[in-house]
């Protein structure tokens, strides 16, 4: 038996902001509250346990400091990359520039609060 990935854990200044966003970005709903703040966002009508893990935004008032560890890559699932940058750029993300050589066929950005994430070139179907 193997593992799953069922919940990726945000930490954030504004989980409302982000909820709001990343549900944008992804198709997702809100799923529920926590006492302490947090939101849980997640697949309509599938919700935690199915095939896409969800997400939790969860406050914290620590400050990020250096490079993520781990970060999200996304891929469009109903245009190409170029509409899909556009979009994303709509909704509040920002390039951002790690290093890149200009050759590659993924373009960095970064969320509302400066998390990184890639846009991937390659369409997916939807689920």
């Amino acid at each position: 038996m193997a593992c799953r990935i069922s919940e990726l854990v945000i930490d954030c200044a504004d989980p409302d902001r982000l909820a709001e966003f990343w549900s944008e970005v992804l198709g997702y709903v809100e799923l529920g509250r926590e006492d302490d703040g947090s939101i849980e966002i997640g697949p309509p009508d599938i919700g935690f346990g199915g095939p896409q893990p969800t997400l939790v935004l969860s406050p914290s008032g620590d400050r990020r400091t250096g490079k993520l560890r781990l970060h999200i890559d996304v891929n469009a699932t109903d245009r190409d990359q170029d509409a899909e940058l556009e979009r994303l750029l709509a909704l509040g993300a920002r390039p951002a520039d790690v290093g890149q050589t200009g050759t590659e066929s993924w373009h960095v950005l970064v969320d509302p609060e400066g998390n990184e994430f890639c846009l991937l070139s390659t369409r997916l179907q939807p689920l």
